[in-house]
């Protein structure tokens, strides 16, 4: 009875090779009448199918003698006893990306938020990763759950939301102690989103629209009293000086009437202190083409 294979752990060389042993028993037979070429490319065929293995390029395997550690192979093509060598695990040693989400979480000041986080990580001791935790994508997963919780607690909303990066800073420095003994590092962590209850969500943005409208208003006031201070300043330098009120008033005269086709009334009084006479009550001037 032929043996069931499993062909999640064959692959396109094993096959191959099978298939030759195959053909090649079977002209054998053809040739000399005998089954008993036949028999044996399909027992060379069989024990290649199971010992034939190839490890990719970004992996690890773990081989195992009667259940026995007996060490790691590298990538590339191996050979293996069936039956008593098995390559139990294959280990991925690229960087991972795993999400975390801290669900309902409360910070410091009592505040309940939902976080989530992306996690860069990555196995740099295949060997550790397989003997000393049972399944090392769950464990990296759980903890990192659990220590965005811890951190979470540690700090008040306002640092959860601004400061992020120290948030994941932090986090990166816990998860990385921890996995460190199971030969993974974690290399670094992102906070991806704080979301905060609605109706906080509406009483932030009230109070920072009337922080924003008392900022407003102070520096309403503070330009009014500099702008008084300046026109204070201002009718000292006329008062003692009357000449300079005139070229000021000429130019204030001036500036009303440069527009092409403006005109403007001015008192007779006005036109006295400017010492322009006094004979009309009141003159008309008129830029004209």
């Amino acid at each position: 009875m032929t043996p069931k294979v499993n062909f999640q752990n064959t692959n396109s060389v094993a096959v191959t090779a099978f298939i030759i042993c195959l053909l090649a028993g079977g002209i054998i037979t053809g040739t000399t009448q005998r089954p008993l070429p036949a028999i044996a490319g399909a027992v060379v065929g069989i024990y290649l199918l199971y010992a034939i293995k190839v490890v990719r390029q970004w992996e690890k395997a773990v081989q195992l003698r009667f259940g026995r550690y007996v060490g790691l192979r590298n990538p590339g093509l191996c050979l293996i006893i069936p039956i008593i060598e098995t390559l139990n695990q294959f280990v991925d040693q690229r960087v991972r990306v795993a999400n975390v989400s801290a669900e309902t979480t409360l910070t410091r000041d009592t505040v309940p938020v939902n976080v989530d986080a992306i996690i860069f990580w990555m196995v740099w001791n295949a060997e550790k990763a397989i003997l000393e935790v049972e399944n090392y994508n769950d464990a990296i997963t759980m903890s990192a759950q659990t220590a965005l919780r811890e951190s979470i607690g540690r700090h008040d909303l306002h640092q959860a939301l601004a400061e992020r990066e120290m948030l994941g800073e932090e986090l990166q420095k816990i998860l990385d102690t921890k996995t460190n003994p199971w030969g993974i590092t974690v290399q670094s962590v992102g906070i991806r989103d704080v979301q905060i209850p609605v109706q906080l969500q509406d009483a932030m943005s009230r109070e920072a629209q009337a922080e924003r409208e008392r900022c407003a208003r102070v520096i309403l006031g503070t330009a009014e009293t500099e702008i008084a201070d300046k026109f204070a300043a201002a009718a000292s330098t006329y008062k003692d000086d009357p000449v300079a009120l005139h070229l000021r008033a000429m130019n204030m005269l001036y500036e009303a009437i440069k527009e092409r086709g403006s005109m403007v009334i001015v008192p007779s009084s006005a036109v006295e202190t400017m010492g322009l006479g006094g004979m009309l009550a009141s003159t008309a001037l008129k830029i004209h083409d």
